[in-house]
């Protein structure tokens, strides 16, 4: 059932889950009681680090922070969904609804950057879930990286489709200023209709631009990030997306193709038989022409960009757009020479 600004229908069990609930009708014919509104709960966790490595060969960086577990953009094709599964909770509902928030992930990122051994290389935050997402006004957990971060002049990117990053634009201009930072905007649609039920609780297409144009005047580079392709949903838009988002101070671009994982499978089979049910046959058609027959594929190098004809069709679009629009530049490139250790005094001097 669908329960308003969620992008989930359903809160199935996780595939570790011992049990599952499934409903049945009895017969009886009884009027169905009135579904609850599903409310975002937020738990306080104490993070014993902060600091994650990635050694994925498609992956454009090799660390990763990440503030908050569960989204409440609730975005249905999330590939993040089934990481609540380790929580026991649901990709579904619970995913988007019960988030949890590491609130000293500040003052563990500061120790764990104060380790004599320790080496700094490009880190994400928000590869996972998104850092801006809305309960961020309240925590600042993100702000609080950031400030630590700026601190120890470390280089930092940034993915998310969130602007509350705009009340950041003081610490990200001193970092843009050391060639520190770089943020990459997730643009899936400029239909906001379509926005609405593929990313129910995230910003509209517009606001998004609105940010990439303030990060690009404070001299931060931009990144418009045409994700994740879904064919016949939004695969036309993939020229405008870009245009848009370089006619707005972007410049460098890249797209992912749907993305699949576990219980994302079903739960974007159900979002297409509730919203683009004469469709969904057809858009999953296409996404298994693309991923060998499945409805995913998690292979390095081919879970990005997937194989087949959609899949070189894209690719061939996305290399004659960036072309044309300029945004064909070489991957953001930081700085790690400046990377500092302050002084645990608070004097204003560096520990070497």
């Amino acid at each position: 059932m669908l329960r308003k600004g969620r992008g989930a229908g359903s809160n199935d069990a996780g595939r570790f889950e011992s049990r599952s609930v499934e409903v049945v009708d009895d017969g009886w014919d009884l009027a169905p009681e009135a579904e609850a509104p599903f409310h975002t709960i937020v738990a306080k966790v104490q993070a014993k680090s902060i600091l994650t490595r990635n050694a994925s060969p498609d992956i454009g960086f090799d660390q990763t922070i990440n503030p908050y577990y569960g989204c409440e953009h609730g975005c249905i094709y999330c590939y993040a969904r089934p990481s609540h599964s380790y929580l026991n909770l649901s990709a579904g509902l619970d995913f988007e609804t019960r988030l949890f928030a590491k609130v000293n992930a500040a003052e563990v990122l500061e120790a764990e950057l104060r380790r004599r051994s320790y080496q700094p290389v490009f880190t994400m935050l928000g590869a996972n879930t998104d850092c801006y997402q809305p309960i961020e006004r309240d925590y600042r957990i993100t702000r609080s990286i950031l400030e630590v971060l700026a601190k120890f002049r470390h280089p930092v990117g940034i993915i998310t489709k969130g602007t509350l990053i705009e009340r950041d634009l003081d610490l990200l201009t001193d970092l843009a200023r050391d060639h520190l930072v770089t943020v990459g905007i997730t643009l899936t649609t400029l239909d906001s209709g379509l926005k609405r039920t593929l990313e129910p609780r995230a910003p509209s297409p517009a606001a998004r631009l609105k940010a990439m144009r303030k990060l690009a005047d404070i001299g931060v580079p931009v990144r418009v990030m045409f994700s994740p392709v879904i064919p016949f949903v939004n695969d036309a838009e993939l020229e405008a997306v870009l245009e848009a988002g370089r006619d707005h101070g972007a410049t460098s671009a890249s797209y992912v193709l749907l993305r699949l994982p576990h219980e994302v499978k079903a739960l974007f089979r159900d979002w297409l038989d509730t919203h683009l049910p004469l469709k969904a046959d057809h858009v999953m058609s296409l996404v298994q022409q693309m991923r060998g027959g499945k409805d995913y594929d998690a292979t390095f190098g081919k879970r990005m960009k997937g194989e087949g004809a959609f899949a070189d069709l894209m690719a061939q679009r996305y290399r004659l757009a960036t072309r044309k629009l300029g945004l064909d530049r070489p991957r953001f490139e930081p700085d790690c020479s400046r990377f500092r250790v302050p002084s645990a005094g608070g004097q204003g001097g560096f520990d070497f």
